[in-house]
């Protein structure tokens, strides 16, 4: 298994790191940080498979596919990854040529038998592709799932990475509200959505899943008390970080 190498490409450093967190005891690994560099990695290596974010500056997943297929750059599976989840868009990514989609946020599970399936077509695959997330801050399974592929310490690092991202985008929000650029702060929260639901960090996911659900359908009465609630799950985080409270039981 070790002998397959999976190109991640994701403009998110966060994702990046998690992603490389769950393949790197099964599989050699390289990242790009959005298409131009994907495709050009693309040409001077060869990728048994391709993990491919839609959304990404300079050049998106969907105009890179485009690329890569016009050119003949590789045969390799592309799977898109994008938080855009309905049966509708999982038919539009597929249509445009992807081999497979997955969701995010993702769950280890899920993307190793995505990969596993198209590595080795005699898998069998049950993918879940919707986020169970409840009021609970912590969902348990995502880290038992983490730690299955790596050490508690190098796990502890990416979610203080984590929370130390969503702090400086929080704080990004906070003027920007002031601002009314409401464009630029849901691009923020797509973020910290994204983030917080790979990690299973729920209150967190669910409270920047409003915000950014009442942006987009420009309702716009609600923000200042979706900010207060993000705000005070991203304290109590901190507070749970600081304690060792979230990973006492797992030492």
């Amino acid at each position: 298994m070790k002998n397959n190498k999976v190109l991640i490409v994701d403009d998110n450093a966060l994702n990046r790191r998690v992603f490389e967190n769950i393949l790197m005891n099964n599989y050699l690994y390289d990242s790009a940080n959005d298409g131009e560099e994907a495709i050009e990695k693309i040409k001077s290596v060869e990728f048994d498979l391709i993990l491919m974010d839609i959304q990404m500056p300079k050049l998106d997943g969907i105009s890179a596919l485009r690329i890569i297929k016009e050119d003949n750059l590789t045969d390799s599976p592309i799977i898109a990854v994008s938080a855009y989840s309905n049966q509708a868009d999982r038919e539009y990514f597929l249509s445009t040529g992807f081999d497979d989609f997955i969701a995010k946020p993702v769950k280890p599970r899920d993307l190793l038998e995505i990969i596993r399936f198209h590595l080795d077509k005699r898998g069998n695959r049950l993918v879940e592709t919707k986020v169970n997330a409840t009021d609970s801050v912590f969902d348990e399974s995502v880290i038992l799932q983490l730690m299955k592929y790596h050490t508690l310490d190098s796990i502890k690092s990416v979610y203080q990475d984590f929370l130390d991202e969503a702090e400086n985008l929080a704080n990004e929000i906070k003027n920007l509200l002031n601002l009314k650029k409401f464009e630029e702060i849901s691009e923020k929260l797509h973020i910290i959505k994204g983030n917080s639901g790979t990690l299973g960090i729920s209150n967190i996911f669910m409270v920047s899943s409003k915000f950014e659900a009442d942006l987009r359908n420009d309702r716009f009465d609600l923000l200042d008390g979706y900010y207060l609630q993000l705000e005070k799950c991203l304290i109590d985080f901190r507070t749970s970080m600081n304690n060792n409270k979230l990973f006492e039981k797992y030492e």
